[in-house]
């Protein structure tokens, strides 16, 4: 992520929601799974994290992972497809941009994926009752469940127990995805 905007934007959304907690940096950490010299960077708007870590952070938080990236708006939205804010994954070729965040009253959340073959994107579940829906836009990708992931195709649709380990699997170059991630 090279965006200093969204590094500054993420930093002081994990600083506010840890203080809100009424946590440490080293609690947050030990509830996330991660060390506390990555929160004190998060934080510091210095760190790059990836998609990994601000799940983590977020379910450590209670809170959806929008709120650790949205910038808020009062009016309409736009998103050009070529001026989305990437978030890249550890350790697969998978980049996720936050198109529109939850709304007051409401539990989800809209993202573009982008991914290429290679490694597969395996998530952690995440809070317990989110549902997750994709819709495949090119490509191909095994997604869903870990062990009964589903080869979609452009047009396909798929929800699936986000609470549970899932995993997006690019099959083609360019595959891309849109996934609503809801919390029931």
């Amino acid at each position: 992520m090279a965006d200093p905007e969204l590094q500054q934007r993420i930093g002081a959304a994990v600083r506010r929601e840890r203080l809100r907690a009424g946590w440490s940096a080293a609690e947050l950490a030990r509830r996330a799974g991660i060390s506390k010299g990555n929160v004190s960077q998060l934080e510091s708007g210095a760190g790059n994290p990836t998609v990994e870590t601000l799940w983590a952070l977020s379910d450590a938080l209670g809170l959806p992972f929008s709120a650790l990236v949205d910038p808020g708006s009062a009016g309409p939205i736009l998103v050009r497809a070529d001026t989305a804010q990437e978030v890249p994954a550890a350790s697969a070729s998978y980049n996720a941009s936050l198109l529109s965040a939850c709304p007051p009253g409401a539990r989800r959340d809209l993202y573009l994926v982008k991914a290429e073959p290679g490694e597969a994107k395996r998530s952690a579940p995440h809070q317990p009752g989110t549902i997750e829906h994709v819709v495949l836009v090119t490509g191909s990708a095994a997604v869903g469940p870990d062990a009964e992931a589903v080869l979609l195709q452009p047009g396909d649709y798929l929800a699936y127990r986000g609470d549970a380990p899932h995993v997006f699997h690019a099959m083609e170059p360019g595959t891309t995805a849109i996934i609503v991630s809801e919390l029931r």
